[in-house]
């Protein structure tokens, strides 16, 4: 906010609420593209969903399993929960028999097993090539987690084996392992990958053959000059230019709608297990985006009503609600921790339960306050 010289700087209710925006929405896109009352299970494979390993139920030694968000809440209160963001292509196994003689209370109709479900050690609470926990109590060292985009573990920033860019907002990472699985998406990321060093030039003939593993690894022997010439990885292979194969790569949003989706590519795609590359309606930020939609449309006129009403008030007002929305948001902040501290998650009778409480000793001020009224 600007602020003339000589004059004091002062902030309304709407700059403080605006302050905890970026957080609000996050947690709202997480949680907001899932459904919090109803199981996930009949839905199939979802594509995108908040996800949950439950330690109390399916602990280290054990069989890795995967709880939705409503499951969660409704079948996992007060239990030791991993919470994994977002994962891909999964289905719901809670109450399957993974676990026993748990039952889901929400869908208990459920199959023994989900083959096709992807698991990993986050479903134990462990993260990144160091196969540490997150957060860690013996790592006193400051790093932000970002997880890779291909195989959707997460990764201390310093063990990425590069450079992490100052900015990470609008990218995508892929783990070194993964980028040597599919090993072509070297040749897009040293024309699409951030930051676009180390690169360098590489002979003709040298350029050839990569044309020929290119043509390899999709079992093609041959290839006509038609399918070479619109074929976009062909053509930035002719350009010369390599990546350094090591490291992970950071990628613009964008960088999907970049990569070859000929019949040959998409055959590579395929082999690789990677083919949800080509559906940019996969990422986080489209998971995201349809999670803040959602509350958009939920709310009266896709707008918060607090928000609006705040902008009528005086400036006295303002600072009056200002006093009592940080204390209410201190409170908050200590309640939550109790649940952080003890790994429960945070229902919406949790919360309900706080503000009744606020409202009650809330109420026992202002009595109290009557007995010294004039």
């Amino acid at each position: 906010m600007a602020v003339n010289e000589g004059e004091e700087a002062t902030v309304s209710l709407v700059d403080v609420l605006e302050e905890d925006e970026e957080l609000e929405n996050e947690a709202s896109a997480v949680l907001g593209g899932s459904d919090s009352e109803k199981c996930s299970y009949p839905e199939g494979y979802v594509k995108r969903q908040a996800l949950y390993a439950c330690n109390t139920c399916t602990p280290k030694g054990g069989e890795p399993a995967g709880v939705c968000l409503a499951c969660s809440y409704k079948c996992h209160e007060g239990h030791d929960l991993f919470e994994l963001y977002t994962k891909r292509n999964f289905r719901c196994d809670c109450g399957n028999s993974k676990f026993k003689d748990f039952e889901c209370k929400l869908y208990p109709e459920k199959d023994l097993l989900n083959s096709d479900n992807t698991y990993s050690h986050n479903f134990f609470g462990l993260y990144c090539t160091c196969d540490r926990p997150y957060p860690d109590p013996e790592d006193q060292i400051p790093d932000e987690m970002i997880q890779c985009v291909i195989c959707e573990d997460w990764f201390h920033g310093r063990h990425l084996g590069c450079t992490v860019p100052e900015s990470m907002e609008l990218q995508e990472m892929v783990c070194e392992a993964c980028m040597n699985k599919a090993p072509f998406l070297w040749i897009y990321a040293a024309h699409l990958a951030v930051p676009f060093l180390p690169l360098m030039k590489v002979k003709i003939s040298e350029t050839a053959a990569c044309k020929r593993t290119h043509q390899e690894m999709e079992g093609s022997t041959s290839k006509s000059k038609t399918n070479m010439t619109v074929c976009r990885l062909m053509e930035l292979q002719a350009k010369g230019l390599v990546h350094s194969r090591e490291g992970a790569t950071f990628w613009p949003y964008i960088w999907r709608s970049k990569l070859c989706a000929c019949m040959n590519c998409k055959s590579a795609y395929d082999k690789a297990g990677i083919p949800f590359l080509l559906d940019e309606s996969d990422t986080v930020l489209a998971y995201e985006n349809k999670g803040k939609k959602t509350e958009q449309e939920e709310g009266p006129h896709g707008r918060d009503p607090l928000m609006s009403a705040l902008n009528t008030l005086n400036h006295v007002q303002q600072l009056e609600i200002i006093y009592e929305y940080n204390n209410m948001k201190t409170e908050l902040k200590d309640y939550l921790q109790r649940f952080a501290a003890e790994g429960k998650v945070v229902t919406p009778e949790d919360i309900q339960r706080f503000f009744e409480e606020q409202h009650t000793r809330k109420r026992q001020r202002a009595n109290a306050g009557q007995y010294y009224c004039s």
